[in-house]
């Protein structure tokens, strides 16, 4: 066997082939087609000259590396195969090859030295080497890890899709392909640079189990795993993200951002500043980055000011009806008020103006008039424990920390009669495109995203690049069915899931909201179809894991509000490793914890009268007697008992300990252990065994559920967008299985009433029916929907990309103030005192521009003003003979200094004017003086004309003698150098984040305001610039003044005050 030092090295051949395609340098992957596509082309002329000037026999090289792609077109059109896309996935079954020939070296190597070849990768890394010229090794590294540690091995098509990620792009795989364990390929290969690599998921349940399944892969090679999950404390926080490889989903990552940049001081820091981001996958990147990316990420504050006013609007837009008092645009989601209900409305609150800006109600009830048409309850929220939460659209899930801006979630609290809570006021907030641009790399898998590329390719410079399926797709799509009216549509869903009940083939049916979810539920229990609901009510959102599980089971009927993001394969037959551990928590968790488990779970019964019962061989049901009896015992010896939580988590850890340790080593410590009743060894031991049961079960039913055709996907309504559908569809003929899937919709369906409802040909079609149940399919009626839906997607890019455009123009900012920040509170001492003396010589700078024009004489300047600003500025640290200085005084001393030709830097002063405090003393303050001077005569930013070096006199004198005087009141202050800088970081701080959360509120009235002026036929985002421009320089100009203010206050008189730390 090799010794953990030595490597075989790749032919020469290999490396030549692989080092230009599979780069780890940053480039425009917008370019990555065509680049791809001239290297092939100049390595096929070097293939023809060598076949040229050689025997006209076959290269075994070409020959063998053609294989994998040749066999990879089987049953695929020619069209696909002369795709641009294909031509590129040609080019990385090169990889595939270099990896699959180092695979039986790797296969040789101990488990010591397997795990030393990190160390190993990281050497040759540090000597110079790339990650291209190791890619392919590490690649294999990893896939004999994940066979060791997880009993999986990587495809050929999954390789593809690890290089994919690493070289920047978006990796389109289909539901079942394995996208989770395709990551730790990419993962692991840029983690070996430490600069720290973030697995970005869509809800902490799947970062936890991604964090602990494919984890256990890279701790096995020797790299740390983070996992961040909501409510962690900070320095858990801290600690995760210093990890090799972090998994934490797209919410706490950006809100981990916000909070950083909120902090007031380095210790309160969670990220890895000053270079928090350097790689990311993306997990379901279109959900992220598309549909998520009209929702920008909130931190707000409290304000109860205005709190009584919304059960007043909602009582008011009771009064009110659509089509009198307002109008309704389903598609731009507004309202606007008719001169009927103004009048009503002014009548009703006693008010002459409803836009008065003493006593506005115009935004109160125009947001309780949104509330009661476009927030349905059971749709976008759903009410629990006396407050209105938010359900995700795309996922189904109940968003608890999630809260509506604008007012909008007080009005709808106000209009189910709640307690309003606190309205908002925006702190900081970023939209998740203008996150993951801060990544210097950034990479995403899904199923779906090749109807979006050039979204991709236009925001973020990723293309998509669709990876081949391990085995073919044989799902069959039935054309759509449309309906006239959704009881008719609703009639169709229920007949077609009884009669597909009666086969025995596993149906699942997507809808929009829990209210269609339940309503066909309804259905289905009239008829005693038995069915699962998982949808965002608590009852059934607790039991979604286990329903997936059993999802693919013979005779199931599965209603789900939306499927993406739920993370669980439907497996035709059951998933055992669900099911196992389903068993061992009916049979253990009871005698576990004396706590009543939650059994409101409507419909159970009935869902688990149409499975077969799960044969246990005598071995097993054994082992569960045991483990219930030690269950019973250890928790008789535990006085106080167990929570719930905690006994599920035992039964975690101990799955978990039977993924780490082989069957013998189980049995050995439970024989050490036999006098301590070791609990998680037996139930290591159970599960071991009831999934074996399971698995067997499993697979036989899943055969029987193959020959009868497979997972059946209904879906009730098509989506705003293709992908939507798509994903549901992908849930059915996962790996080469069977499926089928049909959506039905009517044209009472909301797409239908927001996007051309009107249309001539819809009309036709209703006028055409003389029955209502009839459905109606055909080419002309899908070409009509997707039509509609087409047009859907391109009003919604039309959105995304404005706000991407508005975003840009804050971000510019937002990079600039968050830079600041973290210079502030990560660097020295010395950069805060620096950046305090810049902000008293921009203040002196601009109390001059103010008062002294340089096209004008001196006579002529307003030295009068510019003496009281300074002193006024200035307060207690001027000497009293600079406050007697009159503006007369002033010119005099300015008549003086007409013409000359040179001063001295250090001791500079007016002529008659009051000499500054002799504080520039040492080398750093000296070329401090020197380097502000300098500026000043290099400023091509300021105004210039005839006296422009008296002005920059002007600045320099007034400039060093408030700096001077600060700097000999801090020296006098008898506190240490460190001491004042923490005091300068808190002022600076302070001031930064009060003008900023101003401007962020400016910013956002700005953004609404300047849609009037396209009235006045003027480019929105043109004025939304030149305004938000402006009101950054004053917002930078308020906090400098402000900062200058505070400290000269302070020092002025010289007392700590113990406010400035705790504040």
């Amino acid at each position: 066997m090799a010794s953990p030092a030595t490597t075989t090295p790749l032919p020469s051949h290999s490396r030549l082939s692989i080092r230009p395609i599979y780069t780890s340098k940053p480039y425009n992957s917008s370019l990555l087609f065509s680049s791809r596509l001239r290297y092939r082309c100049s390595s096929t002329r070097m293939a023809l000259a060598s076949s040229s000037s050689s025997s006209t026999t076959p290269s075994p090289r070409s020959s063998s590396s053609s294989k994998p792609f040749l066999s990879s077109l089987k049953g695929v059109k020619w069209k696909e195969v002369w795709s641009l896309n294909s031509w590129v996935v040609r080019d990385y079954y090169r990889l595939v090859s270099a990896v699959n020939s180092l695979e039986p070296q790797i296969q040789r190597l101990s488990d010591e030295q397997l795990r030393e070849k990190t160390s190993e990768f990281r050497s040759r890394l540090s000597q110079g080497e790339t990650l291209a010229d190791i890619q392919a090794e590490a690649f294999a590294v990893v896939r004999e890890a994940a066979r060791r540690k997880l009993g999986m091995r990587h495809f050929d098509v999954q390789i593809i899709g690890g290089a994919v990620l690493h070289d920047g792009c978006i990796a389109e795989m289909k539901t079942g392909e394995g996208k989770t364990l395709v990551s730790t390929l990419s993962a692991y290969l840029n983690a070996l640079t430490g600069n720290g690599v973030h697995v970005v998921t869509v809800n902490d349940y799947l970062a936890q189990r991604d964090a602990e399944w494919m984890g256990r892969v890279h701790r096995f090679l020797g790299l740390s795993v983070g996992l961040i999950q909501g409510g962690m404390p900070s320095d858990e926080r801290r600690q995760n993200y210093n990890c090799d490889i972090t998994y934490t989903n797209n919410s706490e990552l950006g809100f981990d951002y916000l909070r950083d940049n909120l902090s007031r001081s380095k210790d309160e820091l969670v990220m890895r500043w000053p270079k928090p981001f350097h790689f990311a996958i993306v997990d379901e990147v279109d959900s992220v980055l598309i549909d998520e990316g009209r929702n920008p990420l909130l931190i707000s504050g409290e304000d109860r000011t205005e709190a009584a006013r919304y059960p007043v609007a909602a009582k008011v837009a009771e009064l009110l009806f659509n089509g009198v008092h307002y109008n309704v645009d389903l598609k731009q989601h507004s309202v606007d008020l008719t001169e009927e209900g103004v009048a009503l409305a002014e009548m009703i609150l006693e008010t002459n103006d409803l836009w008065d800006e003493n006593d506005p109600w115009a935004r109160f009830v125009t947001n309780a008039i949104k509330a009661k048409e476009f927030y349905k309850r059971d749709v976008q929220y759903i009410v629990r424990n006396g407050k209105a939460f938010i359900i995700n659209e795309l996922t189904g899930r109940v968003e608890e920390k999630r809260r509506w801006s604008d007012g909008i979630h007080q009005a709808v609290e106000a209009k189910e009669g709640l307690k309003i809570q606190a309205d908002s006021v925006v702190v900081a907030q970023i939209t998740y495109q203008s996150l993951f641009k801060l990544y210097p790399k950034l990479s995403g898998m899904t199923g779906t995203a090749k109807t979006e590329e050039k979204e991709f390719l236009k925001m973020f410079k990723m293309p998509v690049i669709e990876v081949p399926t391990n085995l073919p797709n044989i799902r069959q799509d039935m054309p759509i069915q449309a309906f006239a009216t959704a009881r008719g549509k609703w009639e169709y869903v229920r007949a077609e899931v009884e009669s597909m009940f009666q086969l025995g083939r596993p149906v699942l049916v997507g809808t929009t909201s829990v209210e269609n979810s339940e309503y066909l539920s309804d259905l289905l229990r009239a008829r005693s179809v038995p069915h699962n609901v998982l949808n965002a009510r608590p009852k059934y959102a607790a039991r979604e894991a286990e329903i997936i599980a059993q999802a693919g089971r013979k005779h199931a009927i599965t209603i789900s509000t939306n499927m993406a993001g739920r993370g669980t394969d439907i497996i035709l037959g059951g998933n055992p490793k669900m099911l196992a551990r389903g068993i061992l928590e009916d049979n253990v968790l009871p005698f576990l914890t004396k706590e009543l488990l939650n059994t409101e779970t409507e419909g159970v019964s009935l869902s688990q009268k149409a499975l077969s019962k799960i044969k246990l061989e005598p071995s097993s049901l054994a082992l569960l007697a045991k483990s219930a009896l030690m269950a019973k015992y250890v928790q008789r010896s535990d006085g106080n008992g167990w929570s719930v939580e905690k006994a599920k988590s035992v039964i975690s850890e101990s799955i978990e300990m039977s993924h780490i340790f082989e069957i013998e080593e189980l049995e050995m410590r439970l024989k050490e252990e036999a006098e301590s009743y070791p609990l998680l060894p037996v139930i290591a031991l159970t599960y071991l065994s009831v999934l074996k049961d399971c698995e067997v079960h499993c697979f036989d039913e899943g055969n029987e559920v193959k020959k009868l055709g497979g997972l059946h996907v209904i879906g009730t309504s098509l989506h705003e967008s293709r992908r939507i559908d798509n994903q549901l569809r992908g849930r059915a003929g996962r790996q080469g299985d069977p499926g089928s899937t049909r959506f039905m919709v009517s044209l009472q369906d909301e797409m239908f009433r927001k996007f051309n409802f009107d249309t001539e040909w819809a009309v036709r079609l209703i006028s055409s029916m003389t029955n209502d149940d009839y459905p109606i399919e055909g080419h002309t009626i899908v070409k009509q929907l997707l039509g509609l839906q087409i047009n859907a997607e391109k009003y919604f890019f039309g959105i995304r990309k404005s706000l991407v455009e508005f975003d840009e123009v804050l971000e510019v900012q937002r990079k600039h103030v968050y830079n600041l920040r973290q210079l502030i509170l990560t660097g020295d001492g010395g950069s805060s005192s620096e950046q305090i003396l810049q902000y008293m010589q921009a203040v002196v700078d601009e109390i001059i521009f103010e008062n002294a024009d340089p096209q004008k004489s001196p006579r002529k300047w307003n030295l009068g003003k510019l003496l009281d600003e300074f002193i006024w500025i200035g307060g207690e640290l001027l000497p009293e003979s600079f406050k007697e200085v009159k503006k007369e005084d002033l010119l005099s001393s300015i008549e003086q200094i007409k013409g000359l030709d040179s001063i001295d830097v250090d001791s500079f002063s007016l002529p008659t004017m009051p000499m500054r405090p002799n504080s520039f003393r040492g080398f750093r303050r000296k070329s401090s003086s020197l380097k502000r001077w300098l500026l000043i005569c290099s400023d091509d930013t300021a105004k210039t004309g005839k006296y422009t070096g008296t002005v920059n006199l002007l600045r320099k004198y007034f400039g060093d003698f408030i700096i001077a005087s600060y700097l000999d009141a801090t020296d006098n202050s008898g506190y240490d150098c460190a001491y004042i800088q923490e005091i300068e970081k808190e002022e600076i701080v302070k001031s930064l984040d009060r003008f900023w959360r101003d401007h962020l509120v400016n910013m956002n009235r700005l953004s609404s305001a300047v849609n009037v002026r396209s009235f006045g036929h003027r480019n929105p985002l043109e004025e939304y610039k030149i305004d938000g421009c402006r009101f950054f320089i004053s917002m930078l100009s308020a906090t400098r003044r402000l900062t200058i203010e505070l400290l000269i206050q302070f020092w002025s008189l010289n007392v700590v005050s113990e406010e400035i730390f705790t504040s």
